[in-house]
């Protein structure tokens, strides 16, 4: 089974409005990992991948908060991003929603947090010179103009997250098959163990109450640790 350029085209309108409703528009908290990721999940049919990764990265980024000019990681992009992989990832692989596949787009697409971030800030002295002309122009009584600069401002967020959410959605579809054909079983059996130990590192880090420093390594080196484990405990039990 292979994804269609509908869904790809869905995936990326979806995480573009995202990119907005967290900043700029709405602000309703559909934003939010778990109902960014499980929407994702259901747009592009597959709301059990969704979900999945959606509880994980949920928890991941409960503590975190954009406090003044701390900048925090993009959760959103993140979600939307991850989502879309796996959920093309388990149609073009030809099974069902597994722990597996969430763990391995988890860590594969885990640092567009962080990307997130970078962009957020290469954007902000764009969208501050287009306020403050906003600010002018309405000064001035011109309001039209005022809204077509706060509309400019809009545009390079729409464009460049949901880019970036479809591009997610296409390399997860093209992982599909390398999944069901070259990965051996003891290796998704360990993903499918490390699910849980990620969603407990998760945990951790939301019960900590601030988004911890180094958590991306703690993530993967304990989803590493417990993968490894239990490839270990599999090729025991095959001899």
């Amino acid at each position: 089974m292979s994804i269609t350029w509908t869904q790809v085209l869905i995936a990326g309108v979806w995480g573009g409005l995202l990119a907005l409703e967290r900043r700029a528009w709405l602000q309703a908290m559909f934003s939010r990992p778990l109902v960014a990721a499980t929407a994702m999940g259901m747009l592009m049919g597959d709301v059990t991948s969704g979900l999945y990764v959606g509880m994980v990265l949920e928890l991941y980024h409960l503590g975190s908060a954009t406090l003044g000019a701390a900048l925090s990681e993009n959760d959103t992009l993140v979600a939307t991003g991850t989502s879309a992989a796996a959920a093309a990832m388990t149609q073009t692989s030809g099974g069902g929603a597994t722990e597996a596949i969430a763990a391995v787009c988890i860590l594969m697409f885990v640092w567009l947090g962080r990307v997130g971030r970078y962009l957020d800030r290469r954007l902000e002295p764009y969208s501050s010179r287009l306020a403050r002309k906003a600010l002018a122009s309405a000064e001035l009584g011109q309001l039209d103009r005022a809204v077509r600069q706060n509309l400019w401002g809009m545009w390079p967020h729409f464009i460049l997250y949901g880019t970036l959410t479809a591009a997610c959605g296409v390399l997860g579809a093209a992982a599909g098959p390398v999944w069901r054909d070259q990965v051996p079983l003891t290796l998704v059996r360990g993903l499918a163990w490390a699910f849980p130990a990620m969603a407990s590192v998760a945990a951790a880090i939301a019960a900590r109450g601030s988004h911890a420093r180094n958590a991306p390594l703690f993530a993967g080196v304990s989803a590493g640790v417990v993968t490894l484990l239990a490839i270990l405990f599999q090729m025991r039990r095959g001899m």
